[in-house]
């Protein structure tokens, strides 16, 4: 189900992109091809068309897009029962708890001499 909604969405994009460009923002575009006054379809209900036609698209691209959320697959999407960082921070030493040493010399190296005075 969930493919067959995306199909529609990329359907319905495609659509949407043809019609805006077929409009025109100062009210030319495919209206102006239709001036003559004994077409079916004048330049007043081209205009109509193309408009209603731009919003009942926009608004089935915002329902599909909704409705697609519902029948998203979240079994083989992986989802985890707990977030990676709330793992890593169970799984992390408490500091305070980690003895307090200092490290060994490496090799080659001599050690500090101890502070004078002492």
């Amino acid at each position: 189900m969930y493919l067959f909604i995306s199909i529609l969405i990329i359907i319905v994009c495609a659509l949407l992109v043809l019609v805006v460009l077929v409009q025109n923002s100062k009210g030319g575009g495919l209206s102006s091809s239709f001036g003559a006054s004994n077409q079916v379809m004048g330049v007043k209900k081209t205009g109509d068309f193309l408009e209603k036609s731009t919003w009942g698209l926009a608004i089935a691209l915002l329902v599909l897009s909704l409705a697609s959320t519902a029948f998203i697959n979240r079994e083989d999407a992986g989802v985890q029962t707990e977030s990676a960082i709330k793992e890593q921070i169970d799984n992390a030493q408490d500091p305070s708890a980690a003895p307090q040493e200092a490290p060994a010399p490496e090799a080659g190296q001599e050690q500090p001499a101890p502070p004078a005075g002492n």
